[in-house]
């Protein structure tokens, strides 16, 4: 995996320092930024003083049925395309799981790991190494179909549509391949790391990279429409969302961004007073996410304003895992080492699910289970309702990437290298 150039910060008292304006543009590894930004949240915290107490009345939206549409652009289906299920990132699979899961096969890859979630699309499993392999797998059998090796690994989820896969490197080279064969389509190279799973629209593919750009790119050649630009190191390190032709992503620059699709253009930015790794999810008029600065928020993107923020009173730690939000609650994982339910209209704790390591996964509700990996080495089955523990499974080693579900099968890979799928 690439070894970026760090962003210096001085942490002192309240006062952050950065490095030069000429570093602004560098590249930087989820772990650099993180120690970086995360190493003291508390000196990070800029409040941007909303009301807590009395949030914008939330509209009810009911789940989609398969086949109905979420937030306009991507069909609930059973596979699982995109990082986060679907175009507004609710991480709401559309596929079920068995009661009890068991392990159907594991795949191994020798002296890496898996950061990247894996996408599943009929009936094939599609993820990256952090070394230096991309791979389509069979998810009935575990057995690979076709591999394809860069220079540098991948930490990126993928996305499929219309037979074609794509993915960016740790290089900041976006590649589309012919999902049955693999067979290299195109590629298109950006000046930094992509963390950025990308999302589709219309006839396009958009993806951000920490060059500080997100890129409207023709699906089929890969040709430019637009980029859209911040100036911030570590620049875009989310996945972009979509919703009624607005793009939502946000930066290294601690600003949540909405951006016009067809045109690339602002429409508005919220500042949300640190950087934010985490993708946003939409659900409504509401956007939801957490930042580095220990805080989750809840905003009507109309507007746009901050309807509410959440933050545990004791454990204040950055929030990389991205949110998984239904009609009542708003579910992510922390580094402070706990699942948090969130009321998705008051903002208020509904209940907190401990671990016993950072959870950089996010979570995936599948019926009324909320499934997430943990740093401990477990992946959890817990109730979202009452979140209590309902199954768990020991790998022996941390996950920081996320469950996909799809074709009735769960995948997960690890931080040793380990691709587990489970079903019944």
């Amino acid at each position: 995996m690439q070894t970026s150039s760090p962003l210096l910060v001085l942490l002192a008292g309240t006062a952050v320092v950065v490095a030069t304006a000429q570093m602004a543009r560098a590249q930087m590894t989820r772990a650099q930024v993180g120690r970086a930004l995360a190493e003291d949240p508390h000196s990070q915290i800029r409040n941007p003083s909303p009301s807590v107490n009395q949030p914008p009345a939330v509209p009810e939206v009911r789940q989609p049925a398969a086949g109905q549409t979420v937030a306009g652009e991507v069909k609930a289906n059973l596979d699982w395309p995109l990082f986060r299920g679907n175009s507004a990132g609710t991480g709401m699979a559309g596929s079920k799981l068995p009661d009890q899961l068991k392990v159907q096969w594991k795949f191994e890859a020798e002296k890496t790991f898996f950061e990247a979630t894996a996408v599943i699309v009929d009936g094939v499993v599609y993820v990256g190494d952090a070394d230096n392999k991309f791979y389509a797998i069979d998810l009935k059998t575990g057995k690979v179909l076709w591999n394809y090796e860069v220079e540098i690994g991948f930490v990126a989820a993928a996305a499929v549509r219309g037979g074609r896969v794509y993915c960016g490197d740790s290089d900041g080279v976006f590649y589309c391949w012919d999902a049955k064969s693999g067979k290299l389509l195109w590629k298109h190279k950006t000046e930094a790391e992509i963390n950025s799973s990308a999302n589709f629209y219309k006839d396009s593919v958009l993806v951000g990279s920490q060059d500080g750009s997100l890129y409207r790119l023709k699906a089929d050649d890969g040709r430019q429409y637009w980029k859209y630009t911040i100036m911030a190191a570590g620049g875009i390190q989310c996945s972009p969302t979509l919703a009624e032709g607005r793009c939502f992503v946000c930066g290294c620059d601690g600003n949540l961004h909405v951006i016009d699709v067809e045109k690339g253009h602002s429409v508005a930015t919220l500042e949300i007073g640190d950087p934010t790794l985490a993708t946003p999810a939409i659900r409504g008029d509401f956007v939801y996410f957490g930042n580095e600065g220990a805080k989750v928020f809840g905003v009507n993107w109309r507007k746009p304003a901050i309807a509410w923020i959440y933050q545990h009173p004791q454990r204040q730690l950055a929030y990389r895992s991205s949110a998984a939000v239904t009609d009542s609650a708003v579910f992510v994982g922390g580094r402070d080492k706990n699942v948090h339910a969130i009321d998705r209209a008051s903002g208020k704790v509904l209940w907190t699910f401990p671990t016993r390591g950072r959870v950089d996964s996010s979570p995936v509700l599948v019926g009324g289970r909320v499934f997430v990996g943990s740093a401990d080495g477990r992946l959890y089955a817990i109730n979202a309702e009452s979140g209590k523990n309902i199954w768990q499974y020991d790998a022996g080693k941390g996950f920081t990437a996320s469950p996909a579900v799809g074709g009735r099968r769960l995948v997960i890979g690890n931080d040793v290298g380990v691709l587990y799928c489970f079903g019944g």
